[in-house]
């Protein structure tokens, strides 16, 4: 019963990872349909993250209530609604109002779902949980391009997503005996008081874990974002291959998640959080290297995603341990919270740097974001395990 639960959290990322990557596939073509200005698309992907920060902070009061099944299977029912009124909407401020219940949905669902796992199964789970996600949101572009080819229509490739969440959804209100019977302590207790969000800050370590994940996701998304840009524009790669590599960034962390879950519970999450931004370093060093050939930096991208691969979800499982699983629901919930600000504000604070100094600073970026990852992650250790003793 245990692994037949696991197999639905599973599919349950996947659908979280569905819908990520299906505005930037679309937005070409939605914007001209619409009347848009190409910069629209930040506006919409900002108010889905103002969603998402919002009720991942909600979530410990949520998931405390209802159950972490429940939220789970709401908040996709939320998505897929989102979804369906994207594929509908006349104009862009349609969108901007669907783009609310949008944001919410996937911010619950994914502090219930992380929480969930990190309480209840090992770091392997969590390594593979993600690498789940990752699968999701590169399946969405080719089902958006599949729509465009077969129709030449956007909305059609909306309304897919839409339905296979109806069918997630549907699963993961049958799936709601699995959550109560598999749930133990977690499900027994969501009629406490919830921690909150100044009670969670108050517990040593938190804000110091806080900066590590707004560090890392701000890293991760500006990596990904500027990959192109900064191989076509500062190293001379030609816009072809500049694009390949960047979508090989994106690559390398699904695929490092994967390996990364058959040694994840013999290197504990301190030791994978060490090594990943040690490669990470390893490949903004390779891609800052001052050589004419184009090699070093593409294969420093690569190694680079390759590297944020076991921090993400090796952060997110040790929070329990480090904060105690009473508070873990809380502690996650603004860590989620400070990772969509991170992904937020990062990369149009380095477009900002770029285009005021040079494009040649995007190495120098992350290796300072992966220099305060660290050295947070290690106070946070050392914090968390004074408070213990």
């Amino acid at each position: 019963m245990f692994s037949l639960l696991l197999a639905v959290i599973y599919l349950a990322f996947i659908s979280l990872g569905l819908p990520d990557s299906l505005l930037g596939s679309a937005w070409p073509l939605m914007r001209l349909e619409l009347g848009a200005p190409l910069s629209f698309a930040g506006v919409i992907s900002m108010l889905i993250a103002c969603g998402t920060i919002v009720s991942s902070l909600l979530s410990d009061r949520l998931t405390r209530r209802f159950g972490a099944g429940l939220v789970t299977a709401v908040s996709v029912a939320m998505t897929a609604a989102a979804l369906f009124g994207f594929s509908v909407s006349p104009s862009v401020w349609v969108l901007c109002l669907w783009a609310i219940p949008y944001g919410l949905g996937a911010g619950a669902v994914d502090a219930a779902l992380n929480n969930y796992v990190a309480l209840h199964y090992s770091s392997r789970h969590m390594s593979w949980l993600h690498c789940f996600w990752g699968v999701g949101a590169s399946l969405s572009p080719v089902i958006m391009r599949t729509a465009l080819s077969l129709t030449g229509r956007w909305q059609l490739g909306y309304r897919s997503v839409s339905v296979i969440q109806v069918v997630l959804t549907a699963v993961l209100f049958l799936s709601l005996p699995l959550w109560r019977a598999g749930g133990g302590a977690a499900e027994d207790e969501a009629p406490r008081q919830a921690l909150g969000l100044r009670g969670a800050l108050r517990i040593p370590g938190v804000p110091s874990i806080l900066l590590a994940f707004f560090a890392y996701c701000g890293a991760e998304s500006t990596a990904g974002l500027w990959a192109s840009s900064y191989l076509a524009g500062a190293r001379g790669v030609d816009a072809e291959t500049a694009a390949g590599f960047a979508s090989l960034f994106y690559l390398g962390i699904t695929f490092g998640r994967f390996l990364n879950g058959f040694i994840a519970d013999r290197m504990g999450d301190r030791r994978s959080i060490r090594l990943g931004t040690a490669v990470m370093a390893l490949g903004a060093l390779l891609i800052l290297l001052p050589v004419r050939a184009e090699m070093p930096a593409l294969a420093g991208l690569v190694i680079f995603g390759l590297g944020c691969a076991p921090v993400y979800p090796s952060v997110i499982h040790a929070t329990p341990a480090h904060f105690g699983a009473e508070n873990s629901q809380a502690v996650i919930g603004i860590q989620m919270a400070g990772a969509y600000v991170g992904t937020t504000c990062m990369p149009p604070l380095f477009g900002l740097i770029a285009s005021r100094v040079s494009l040649s600073l995007y190495p120098v970026f992350l290796l300072a974001l992966t220099a305060l990852l660290l050295v947070m992650a290690e106070h946070t250790d050392r914090v968390c395990a004074a408070a213990r003793h």
